[in-house]
């Protein structure tokens, strides 16, 4: 999924790029093969600190920024991005994300419900959200203020 999800945001190398959910770290580290500046963000800030372990052990210490925080608002300080990538399952297209990317910038997510979503990009447009629909997929629910409640 992770290849899948970055071969959809068809990056350049000159993107700033935000990955909600950092988890191991692993996908930041392969966007930041990809992109030129990335920002990583998890709301428990165990499982950012060891993403920032894992990125560093593996040389990604100077690419790769963590922050802890709500991912589903995103993170305003760093933005605007030219793309999205995030790893959890929302109900539907959280607005403080999509506010957060550039013009024509790009959005992978899954949208649906904690049993069963779609993979969806969202591009940035005039005219408001182009959202194209991509595979069926299973993430862990996206938990936040404009994700799904806490448990």
């Amino acid at each position: 999924m992770v290849a899948f999800i970055c071969q959809t945001l068809e990056l350049t190398g000159k993107e700033r790029v935000l990955d909600v959910g950092a988890g191991s770290g692993y996908q930041a580290a392969v966007l930041a093969e990809l992109a030129a500046e990335v920002h990583t963000i998890e709301r428990r800030r165990e499982l950012a600190e060891q993403a920032r372990a894992n990125l560093d052990a593996a040389g990604y210490a100077e690419r790769v920024q963590v922050h802890v925080g709500d991912g589903t608002l995103g993170d305003p300080e760093h933005a605007p991005f030219g793309a999205i990538a995030v790893a959890a399952a929302a109900p539907e297209l959280p607005p403080s994300l999509y506010e957060q990317l550039e013009p024509n910038g790009r959005l992978v997510l899954p949208v649906g419900s904690k049993r069963g979503q779609e993979l969806q990009l969202v591009v940035r447009s005039p005219e408001g959200p182009a959202v194209v629909h991509s595979v069926p997929c299973r993430f862990v629910p996206l938990v936040g203020e404009e994700g799904f409640a806490s448990d």
